[in-house]
């Protein structure tokens, strides 16, 4: 991983069709970004690895999608200081109800920004805002966006 700013993180390949919103917003930004499949309980010390290795590639905000029990932000937040969302994925009977409950209700401590159920494309804008607390850059686009969806459809 070289001179990323987000690292994508998430439990199962079919969560990237919900998750290639969260690319097409950073991409959008021209925010250097990596996507990778890893699960807090399949591959743990993948995950963990992979949230070193993008630490050491200079990323600011971790954005980590999964369904059901949906750990996997809890478990890379509980491995980094830095900035971590969660997409909880609706999966299951729930449909995605588990998750949401399971991304958001983190001990003190540790905490994990939550968007809603398959919000993608918000993880990225958040994580866009994140960033832009040191890029000035980021924030003259982030204005541009807000200023074009508030004007009338008609």
């Amino acid at each position: 991983m070289k001179n990323i700013k987000v690292l994508i993180l998430m439990g199962s390949k079919s969560d990237m069709s919900i998750m290639e919103q969260t690319s097409a917003v950073l991409d959008q930004y021209d925010v250097p970004h990596k996507v990778l499949v890893r699960s807090a309980h399949r591959t743990p010390e993948a995950t963990v690895k992979a949230v070193h290795d993008a630490e050491a590639a200079g990323c600011g905000v971790f954005i980590c999608a999964a369904g059901m029990a949906a750990h996997l932000a809890g478990v890379v937040a509980s491995k980094t200081v830095l900035p971590v969302i969660g997409v909880p994925i609706s999966t299951g009977p729930l449909q995605g109800q588990d998750a949401l409950l399971s991304t958001v209700m983190m001990p003190p401590g540790i905490p994990v920004a939550c968007v809603g159920v398959n919000a993608a494309k918000n993880a990225g804008i958040l994580a866009v805002q994140i960033l832009a607390q040191s890029d000035a850059s980021l924030v003259d686009k982030l204005r541009t966006t807000r200023e074009t969806i508030a004007q009338p459809e008609d």
